[in-house]
């Protein structure tokens, strides 16, 4: 079994997924670009939490499409496109971008107390990190 199998399933058996379209977009991804030089523990975990909606999915989904054209080998001009991006959104769509670049980096994600997130944003975080885990012990 490859790989991204065995974190789909795991994910699945944890109960990660929120509904049957976060799970359709996460295969989907994984199932296109597992294959790719590119293809990481941390894009996987961003994969994860692009997945959560038809938005973000759209985002990520076009630039793994541009860096497949790209020939990219790394996820190093992602990771700069994501701190780029985060810097022009609002407080909530800010720190999931930055969440993505920690996942990128291989680098711990702590929000600071102060940070005030709207109850959806702390729950897509918050299972976002959880998948985190659940990737890095597969």
């Amino acid at each position: 079994m490859k790989w991204k199998d065995k974190c789909f399933d795991a994910l699945d058996e944890a109960g990660m997924f929120e509904n049957s379209g976060h799970r359709t977009r996460f295969k989907e991804l994984t199932d296109c670009y597992c294959n790719y030089p590119f293809f990481t523990r941390g894009l996987c975990k961003c994969m994860y939490l692009s997945a959560w909606d038809e938005e973000h999915f759209c985002i990520l989904l076009g630039t793994l499409a541009d860096m497949t054209a790209g020939r990219e080998q790394d996820t190093d001009e992602m990771r700069s496109k994501g701190e780029c991006i985060a810097e022009e959104q609002g407080n909530d769509e800010y720190y999931a971008y930055e969440l993505s670049v920690s996942f990128l980096d291989g680098r711990p994600f702590h929000l600071d107390d102060s940070v005030e997130l709207s109850p959806e944003m702390h729950h897509i975080i918050s299972r976002a990190l959880k998948a985190a885990e659940i990737i890095d012990q597969v």
